[in-house]
């Protein structure tokens, strides 16, 4: 089986539609396909429980909807999300967790579509179980053993002996629980189960480095605890022993299946005299008879077995700021590649110099032209009137040529009294309109003109002209010649042409 199911597309669209980002990834990450959850989908994830905005409650439910499923590929993938958010997420994953009363109930879960779902059922149970201690240990402890600070002011080694001993049982229970995973490297022969032994494999190293700091303060306070204390302490070194003997044969698994070999912590055992030493003192303080042995030889063999075992957690120690650093530069190498991208695309962008260069207003030696604007409201200067023509409107003359030829004789609307003017025939030896303001409005206009100007213009400023057989008094017409220039002199020559007295038009 490989590549994703049409179940799996018809997931991702529901949850597309539906506009759950989330639950969209969550299927993603858990497909049918035989490959560890992808690496861009746990980002996601891992980011989803950083932010504040996102319901933890409901990640969480949508992955323990999809540990429902019949296929042990979905469920073990549903797994391995789920650890990695406990392990590199927010802790309010990890909080969340630990505060339900139930979290996988995989321990009858079997897939029997095939022999291989028969062989990975059982590991999943086995590893549902382990994510279940761990997220136990959270709620009894309020920490994550792999994640506390570790060396001479870590948390194991400072702990009191009341809290000590009570607290490294939790560790040694998660540990069992880690250990009974118990995969061979001939069984590790699909990707989603070797991701999954990857995440056992770190969470083992500090986990034990964790358990081997506590042990250490358990032996340097041994001696000097009561008679009931040193008989729990003497049962969990005991059984510390045996956990390492287990852990040592993980750790030889996973040089097996290519893990380097600069990677894998090398385990120190305390010295055999260390143990003895431990119940000769739980004898005496029992009353029992036990040969002599003086404080110097005690103080020797604690001190060897303390430096055996320090050595072996500064081992563990090395091994995991290694894997940090190695993560560390894997991220340094993707920022690297990002950044390199984001160079090239800029570079295929048009520069800004080219873009002025070909901005209108730079000349083409990219240069911008310093010519004087213009001023709109400024006045004429004197020296360029006068080689103008007059900027008045009535004595405004244009000279143009028409492009079409004129009738003979056009029909003179009656605008002002009712007269109307004679037609006006169109001369055939004009070749142009010249059009003449003062005849217009001064002496020269009559009402039997030839010049078709006159008459064209005629039209348009002088609505109707009364000829004397008519009988308009001579009062009404004005003679004389407009003065350039003087608005109000030819308003007044207008309205005498216009035939207005007092206000009315003389009938």
């Amino acid at each position: 089986m490989s590549g994703q199911s049409i179940t799996d597309r018809i997931t991702a669209a529901q949850h597309s539609v539906t506009g759950s980002a989330v639950s969209k990834t969550v299927c993603k990450a858990t497909t049918h396909e035989v490959m560890g959850p992808k690496k861009k989908h746990l980002d996601y994830l891992i980011q989803c429980t950083n932010e504040m905005n996102v319901n933890i409650p409901q990640l969480a439910d949508t992955l323990f909807e999809r540990t429902a499923n019949t296929s042990w590929v979905v469920v073990f993938k549903s797994l391995i999300t789920t650890h990695h958010l406990m392990v590199y997420g927010n802790e309010r994953f990890i909080q969340y967790l630990a505060s339900r009363n139930t979290l996988f109930n995989l321990s009858n879960f079997l897939d029997k579509s095939g022999l291989q779902g028969y062989d990975m059922s059982t590991f999943i149970r086995r590893y549902s179980r382990y994510l279940n201690e761990k997220a136990v240990s959270y709620r009894q402890v309020a920490f994550d053993f792999t994640k506390v600070k570790r060396g001479a002011d870590g948390v194991m080694r400072t702990m009191n002996t009341e809290k000590l001993l009570k607290t490294l049982p939790i560790v040694q229970n998660q540990m069992d629980s880690l250990l009974d995973f118990n995969v061979n490297a001939n069984e590790l022969t699909n990707g989603v189960i070797n991701a999954t032994f990857m995440l056992l494999f770190k969470d083992a190293i500090r986990l034990f480095a964790a358990y081997n700091e506590g042990i250490i303060n358990l032996l340097e306070k041994y001696f000097d605890m009561k008679k009931a204390q040193c008989k729990e302490g003497l049962d969990i070194y005991k059984k510390f022993l045996t956990r390492m003997t287990r852990i040592s044969e993980f750790l030889k698994v996973a040089e097996q299946v290519g893990i380097d070999r600069g990677d894998i912590p090398d385990l120190s055992q305390a010295p055999s005299s260390l143990l003895d030493a431990l119940e000769q003192h739980l004898a005496s303080l029992e009353g029992k008879k036990v040969k002599d042995s003086t404080a110097a030889s005690r103080a020797s063999t604690l001190s060897s077995a303390v430096s055996s075992l320090a050595n072996t957690g500064i081992s563990f120690t090395k091994a995991d700021e290694r894997e940090k650093q190695a993560a560390l530069e894997e991220e340094q190498a993707r920022l690297k590649t990002l950044k390199e991208q984001r160079l090239k695309e800029l570079s295929k962008k048009p520069s800004i110099s080219s873009t002025t260069a070909a901005s209108p207003v730079s000349t083409a030696s990219n240069s911008i032209s310093t010519a004087p604007a213009i001023d709109l409201f400024s006045t004429p200067s004197s020296t360029n009137s006068a080689s103008k023509v007059p900027n008045d409107l009535l004595d405004l003359q244009p000279a143009f040529q028409p492009s079409l030829s004129l009738p003979t004789s056009l029909p003179v609307a009656n605008t002002w009294g009712g007269f109307s003017a004679s037609p006006i025939p169109q001369p055939a030896s004009s070749s142009g309109l010249n059009v003449d303001f003062d005849s217009v409005f001064g002496n020269k206009s009559t009402a039997n003109s030839t010049d078709a100007a006159d008459y064209v213009l005629g039209c348009i400023l002088k609505p109707t002209v009364a000829s004397p057989s008519q009988g308009m008094p001579p009062s009404v017409q004005q003679t004389g010649k407009l003065v350039s220039d003087d608005l109000d002199s030819s308003l007044a020559n207008l309205v005498g042409n216009l035939g207005i007295v007092n206000g009315t038009s003389k009938k």
